[in-house]
């Protein structure tokens, strides 16, 4: 019954993409959120440097789309420079702390922890709607501090990094994809000096996800030394290695930044996850008998957002398809119940941080435009500038969120 009202080109594809977006994160253990988390709690940093690599060959594969169509005839995510992406940023990277999650993490943790995720998600969808007056009508989030001519044009303001480079004799995308790449390095430099200081303090811990992947690969070199492949792949190994094994995160990270080139190909748009919260929210209220178009004027989106059926709207499908993806690849290895049980407890001090941070992150979403993938991930991959400052200030609120977290949980 459900799979009716997925009709439609586009939503049947964003519904696929979506449970490829899932089944991934979860089967190479990767997540935005845990870049600042796994560094600051165990020094390890093998995520943040995953997550560099992604960036990076997220821009390279599709560049040439941007090439072909034009970037102005794509709905590129070149975001404003301003104070509502630094205090967004901010207050994004402090949310996601508490609930070691982020938009996109929270649909994978609706399966793999259901409390926390559902207390995450409450909080963080008023947030975001909550969030919407002051994206829609603040200067604070909707001029820019700098502008180049396609961030004009885009009427978005913002930086495009390919105008920088309009001397160089390919629209500038040379210059922004090698600028792209040395900032990728300097990141991975820093995490790699970092852990390093960690580890000669004694003070580099693991991450059981990470230890994991590690004895995998011990194993399949010694796979592929043969003594292990010759039963072939219609074997009880065989099943295992293609729908069980963890993938590394370098092979996570790859796959993922061909899904979103696809992305990017088919629907001339990025990956996004957290505007639809807002509306679910606002969707919840119009049944208590609030009425569209007094919540179309408070928030200043207008009335249609909220009458689009729920299942009808492009990214609340794409985000149905990652909570899908992630049931699907627990099916297949067969831990789905081990999984959801080993998590079916909260506190009420729990619930508490999980809400702060998921009212955190919502609220931050609408300063900055967008969350880890809308504010992070897609812009630097559509090679825009406030894409790198998210990151940054991101990093330092999830410090911050971490001494705190730590002061709170001692």
């Amino acid at each position: 019954m459900l799979a009716g009202h997925f009709y439609g080109p586009d939503l049947q594809f964003r519904l696929g993409i979506g449970m490829a977006l899932g089944y991934t994160l979860s089967r190479a253990a990767l997540g935005f959120a845990g870049s600042v988390n796994r560094a600051y709690n165990t020094g390890s940093t093998r995520l943040m440097q995953a997550l560099m690599g992604l960036f990076f060959l997220s821009a390279l594969l599709t560049t040439g789309v941007m090439v072909a169509a034009g970037p102005t005839a794509l709905d590129l995510w070149i975001n404003p420079i301003n104070g509502g992406l630094l205090l967004g940023g901010l207050l994004f990277g402090f949310g996601m702390t508490f609930s070691s999650c982020c938009a996109s993490g929270v649909l994978t943790d609706l399966v793999t922890g259901p409390p926390r995720a559902l207390v995450t998600l409450v909080f963080f969808s008023a947030g975001v709607f909550l969030g919407f007056p002051v994206q829609q009508k603040a200067s604070l989030v909707t001029q820019s501090w700098l502008t180049t001519p396609t961030g004009a044009a885009l009427d978005k303001g913002g930086v495009f990094l390919p105008d920088l480079f309009a001397w160089d004799g390919t629209g500038g995308y040379l210059g922004a994809l090698l600028l792209t790449g040395a900032l990728c390095l300097s990141v991975v430099w820093l995490s790699r000096q970092y852990q390093g200081r960690r580890e000669r303090l004694g003070r580099l811990g693991y991450v059981p996800s990470e230890r994991r992947q590690d004895e995998l690969r011990q194993q399949r070199r010694r796979e592929q030394a043969g003594a292990e492949l010759r039963g072939g792949w219609l074997t009880e190994a065989g099943y295992q290695r293609l729908f069980v094994r963890p993938w590394t995160m370098a092979e996570g990270a790859t796959v993922l930044a061909v899904l979103f080139f696809l992305l990017m190909a088919v629907t001339g748009s990025g990956w996004g996850a957290s505007t639809p919260y807002g509306l679910w929210f606002g969707q919840a209220l119009m049944a208590l008998g609030v009425s569209p178009e007094r919540l179309g004027e408070w928030t200043g989106l207008g009335a249609k957002p909220f009458l689009i059926p729920f299942f009808q709207h492009p990214i609340t499908v794409q985000n149905i398809g990652i909570t899908l993806g992630v049931v699907l690849f627990l099916l297949m290895s067969d831990r789905l119940r081990q999984v959801v049980r080993s998590a079916l407890h909260l506190t009420p001090k729990e619930a508490g941080l999980y809400a702060l941070g998921g009212l955190c992150m919502g609220v931050g979403t609408r300063l900055a435009n967008g969350c880890n993938v809308g504010a992070l991930f897609t812009p630097i991959a559509n090679f825009s500038l406030s894409g790198w400052i998210f990151l940054v200030v991101m990093v330092i609120g999830g410090v911050a969120g971490n001494r705190f977290l730590r002061r709170m949980t001692p």
